[in-house]
């Protein structure tokens, strides 16, 4: 049987956010130190949203060479979810869809929700979902604490 309920903090945020050591896995699988770049398919925009936030997670040890597509499928959406906007702030959230008869011919039009809202609907729903997991939500900074530790001494903090 699968676990429920909400999926388990990462290793590194759960040392970050100082939650109690007997919580923490220190057996958790470490990366090897790969170069963290975003993948080629990742596009324009997208990687200079990477470029933004990529080297202060990686300093942290959030992100890691095993995390790059989750990343980069989470800049991906902050694209999706910019141009999406900016569409429903141009034609608004109702716009005039055209109607058709049975044979295929427009009969007129009715009002209805864009369908670029449902788009920055679900752009948003895929960042929170991604955000949460490299920390980059409010609540999920609320307890960090990183004072001046170095990611190596997050070996120290679970040890000892």
């Amino acid at each position: 049987m699968g676990t429920t309920g909400r999926p388990k903090k990462p290793t590194q945020l759960a040392v970050l956010h100082g939650d109690r050591k007997d919580r923490i896995n220190a057996n958790t699988p470490k990366p090897s130190e790969l170069t963290v770049e975003p993948p080629s398919w990742l596009g324009e925009q997208a990687v200079e949203v990477w470029q933004h936030l990529a080297p202060d997670l990686k300093a942290k040890g959030v992100l890691t060479a095993w995390d790059c597509e989750a990343f980069a499928a989470w800049c991906d959406a902050v694209v999706r979810r910019r141009h999406a906007s900016k569409q429903v702030q141009t034609h608004g959230e109702v716009i005039e869809l055209p109607v058709f008869n049975k044979n295929g011919e427009q009969t007129g039009y009715r009002l209805g929700k864009n369908p670029w809202q449902q788009i920055l609907d679900a752009a948003d729903a895929q960042m929170q979902k991604y955000a949460a997991r490299f920390g980059l939500t409010p609540s999920d900074r609320a307890g960090l604490s990183i004072g001046e530790a170095s990611h190596d001494a997050d070996d120290d903090l679970l040890t000892g």
